[in-house]
């Protein structure tokens, strides 16, 4: 996908799918030329790339996407609360406020990226391709993409407005009011069903969409909605499929060097020192402990609890998380910039074979059947270096699985979403508040994040999360 990253500025500059948010009253102005726009092959894979390009934002798994998904749980911290105007703190600290820019932006930003599908898939079929194999993944690559995005706004916010059509005018779509929760899961699930099939097994750029992507997407989509059988039809298919394994040292798993590599499934691409330093993601710098390099943020760092729960001889230990001269722990698993802080070149992975072995160990415990659950946990310890798990009751295993997840997926924006999955996050983390000798203490009310109040504003149809 490296090589999509050349044609991303054109795509983006000569499309204008959405308007500035100081026009979002208006119609769009560039609706004349988009119509001229999606005549050729060539201009609809610059479409394609453009909804890629979407994903790549700082407002999305450039930064936020990953820091969501992980610093409101017991796995990372802010290192300073207060810095960037308290924005990553309050996740920290349950004192999110409906003006937070992380929120907000990453509201506005999926949006954005499911328009621009919406754009691709309500264009595409009048357009003649070369091969009607390209095209049918084209079809399938934008609605995963639209897929994953409403599976992390469902996730984040609860009910949301679901908009599957092409938004030509927006004033159309005032007074929708938010699409009940199940009622969006249900088109996530009719997206990714529709997409298995006409998906490729691989991918000639690396980084674009394969079937086994679709399927591990579709297995963690069951997975969270408890759907358990399901779940293991999808994830055990992905690894029937023999397409993906283990990286045998767990070092290699993040390294520039081995990106794509067999254990990735599917990662949202970054390159270092191209277009003046702007492909590459702030992810390092914003996650770098203050003062290891410059402009360090600290913002979603691992806590000291959590570093000191490994095991020392497990290979991982090393491999993803290294420690600061004054004991502060930071992650390993993105590698420094030679250019810039602000220009890492280390892709952002969504999806790998490791999380599909534990979702599908989880969901196969959850039926009952714990020896094969046991057998795909150990897969993945023996590969850190370790003995097999000792549990063997359920509610042992659930929990070793749970544990195994910290310790595996630290960092890549999977804690929070785990526990709300399991219902864990508030006994989970009142206790952890607590063994903190903090006050803080959460309820029902801190499980969603806040409504955009600029959303709100715009469109009074849209009421807010209860707490907030």
């Amino acid at each position: 996908m490296k090589t999509i990253l050349i044609y991303i500025i054109l795509a983006i500059s000569v499309l204008g799918f959405v308007a500035c948010e100081d026009e979002l009253n208006q119609s769009p102005i560039t609706d004349k030329s988009a119509d001229n726009f999606f005549q050729t092959e060539i201009e609809i894979e610059s479409a394609v790339n453009g909804v890629y390009a979407t994903l790549q934002g700082f407002n999305l798994y450039g930064v936020y996407i990953p820091i969501i998904g992980e610093i409101p749980s017991d796995n990372t911290f802010a290192e300073v609360p207060a810095n960037d105007g308290g924005r990553y703190g309050q996740l920290d600290e349950f004192t999110t406020v409906t003006e937070n820019p992380v929120i907000t932006n990453l509201w506005r930003d999926s949006y954005r990226g499911i328009q621009r599908a919406n754009t691709v898939l309500n264009r595409i079929e009048e357009v003649e391709f070369e091969d009607e194999n390209v095209k049918s993944s084209r079809i399938g690559e934008m609605k995963f993409i639209r897929a994953l995005l409403y599976f992390n706004l469902v996730r984040l916010y609860g009910d949301i407005p679901l908009v599957i059509e092409e938004t030509s005018n927006p004033n159309d779509f005032f007074g929708q009011a938010r699409t009940p929760t199940a009622d969006v899961y249900t088109q996530i699930i009719t997206d990714l069903d529709e997409v298995i099939t006409v998906l490729p097994k691989s991918q000639s750029e690396a980084g674009r969409v394969t079937q086994t992507a679709a399927q591990s997407l579709l297995g963690k989509v069951h997975l969270t909605l408890g759907n358990y059988n399901e779940a293991i039809n999808h994830l055990g298919a992905v690894k029937a499929s023999g397409l993906h394994s283990l990286v045998a040292n767990p070092a290699d798993i993040f390294t520039i060097e081995n990106e794509n590599n067999e254990e990735i499934i599917f990662a949202v691409q970054f390159a270092s020192g191209l277009n003046g330093n702007s492909e590459g993601s702030r992810l390092f710098q914003q996650t770098a402990p203050s003062g290891t390099v410059n402009e360090a943020k600290g913002h979603n760092l691992p806590t000291v609890t959590l570093y000191n729960l490994f095991d020392p001889n497990d290979l991982r230990f090393d491999a993803f998380l290294g420690v600061t001269e004054e004991g502060i722990p930071f992650s390993k698993k993105l590698a420094e910039p030679a250019t810039d802080p602000r220009d890492g070149g280390s892709d952002m992975v969504v999806i790998r074979y490791a999380d599909v072995l534990l979702m599908l160990a989880e969901a196969q415990n959850e039926t009952g059947n714990t020896q094969a659950a046991l057998e795909n946990l150990n897969a993945v310890r023996t590969r850190a270096g370790l003995s097999n798990a000792t549990a063997r009751s359920q509610t042992d295993i659930r929990d070793a699985i749970a544990l195994e997840r910290r310790f595996e997926l630290v960092s890549e924006g999977h804690r929070w979403f785990d526990l709300l999955r399991t219902n864990q996050a508030i006994s989970v983390m009142n206790a952890w508040f607590a063994e903190q000798g903090r006050s803080t203490r959460i309820d029902e009310n801190d499980l969603l994040m806040p409504i955009p109040q600029s959303q709100i504003d715009t469109d009074p149809a849209i009421t807010q999360n209860s707490g907030y």
